[in-house]
């Protein structure tokens, strides 16, 4: 054997540089070597809904952590929710008519006036259910969620109210359609099913263009 050829061979390579061999059946068993794995797919991105829910969300925990003393979740209740939508109401964009203002009731007024910028009231409705919604997803029970509180609803009816009177717009809720009579009873099922389906679908254009205005109208996080 050549004595020349065997010492170029280093059979013990250094740590940390071993050759493609060693590597190999340190990877799997056998000395076989294994495949590399193929890349893991990234997250989807959230719906805009879910995105906004999420700011929302960390925005009222802020709002709660900046009050003095702190109040914690589990001690919030609906007056501290309708505390946090009155202090939402410096970020409005919303004219807002005072009932001494010469265009109180007018849904389009001619001039500027000085009455202040309010949020509007389907800006806090699709945001008080975002929250709701958050809370429950993060953990909360139902029957302590403080944005369904009593309380809270009573104070965005008044809100409709109140900014349906000073800004001359009425808030109406679309009543659903009763399905006619029919003589038949598979005539009767499918006229009660597309009757369904025409009040869902009324239904869902509602909620989404509530939600498309509180999304619009959303309030900014807090520093």
């Amino acid at each position: 054997m050549d004595s020349t050829a065997a010492s170029d061979t280093d059979p013990f390579p250094p740590e940390g540089d071993a050759g493609p061999s060693s590597a190999a059946a340190a990877t799997a068993p056998g000395g076989a070597a294994e495949l590399p794995h193929p890349p893991q797919a990234s997250p989807a991105p959230l719906s805009r809904y879910e995105s906004q829910k999420r700011r929302d969300w960390n925005t009222f925990l802020q709002y709660l952590r900046n009050q003095r003393p702190p109040l914690a979740l589990a001690g919030c209740g609906g007056a501290h929710v309708i505390e946090f939508l009155r202090y939402l109401d410096q970020f409005g964009k919303t004219k807002v008519h005072a009932a001494g203002c010469a265009f109180f009731g007018r849904p389009s007024p001619p001039a500027p006036c000085a009455c202040p910028l309010r949020q509007a009231w389907g800006s806090l409705d699709a945001l008080i259910g975002r929250l709701r919604a958050a809370f429950e997803e993060s953990g909360g029970k139902p029957e302590a969620n403080p944005f369904a509180a009593r309380a809270v609803r009573f104070y965005l009816r008044e809100v409709r109210e109140s900014q349906a009177k000073a800004r001359g717009i009425r808030y109406e809720k679309k009543k659903r359609k009763r399905a006619p009579a029919s003589v038949g009873g598979r005539v009767g099922e499918t006229t009660c099913t597309s009757s369904s389906s025409s009040s869902a679908a009324a239904a869902a254009a509602g909620s989404e263009a509530a939600e498309e205005k509180g999304l619009a109208d959303a309030p900014p996080s807090l520093p």
